[in-house]
């Protein structure tokens, strides 16, 4: 079955391009990234600080049912148009690869229709070529279905 967030990487570039289309209004899929409550509720992960504005920052976390982390991300906000743009660092806690930043632009396509466009810059070509071969596009794809659905609710 195809996805249906597009992942677009060149070869010998330290970028990717994740691109996605929803049937929302563009101001609820920019809620969706920028509301604590409903981000936690389609990306599975606990909000612990999203301060969305910009010099602000963010922190995420993911356990186990455990209790024990499992993924921690963080980063500072530089750039906050609401429903058109946030530019970012993200840096995965206790893990090799070195901070990103990230380009993510909302687009309303018609009344009831929007799409995202995440423009990741890596501090290398191997760095994101390391990325790639994580099934992070498989879990992306998952959470945006989640967030799609969350809102049909």
């Amino acid at each position: 079955m195809e996805l249906k967030t597009k992942i677009h990487a060149e070869d010998g570039k330290q970028e990717i391009f994740i691109i996605r289309e929803f049937d929302l209004p563009v101001e609820l899929l920019f809620k969706a990234y920028t509301e604590p409550e409903i981000f936690e509720q389609w990306m599975g992960t606990k909000v612990l600080k999203m301060e969305n504005r910009p010099h602000g920052s963010y922190q995420f976390q993911t356990s186990s049912p455990q209790g024990d982390v499992v993924f921690s991300a963080n980063g500072t906000i530089h750039e906050f148009i609401p429903e058109h743009k946030i530019t970012r660092t993200f840096q995965m806690e206790n893990t090799p690869f070195p901070v990103q930043i990230e380009f993510l632009e909302f687009e309303k396509i018609t009344d009831s229709t929007s799409k995202i466009t995440i423009h990741t810059v890596y501090k290398s070509v191997d760095f994101r070529d390391q990325m790639l071969k994580l099934p992070f596009a498989q879990g992306l794809n998952m959470a945006h279905n989640r967030l799609q659905e969350y809102f049909r609710n």
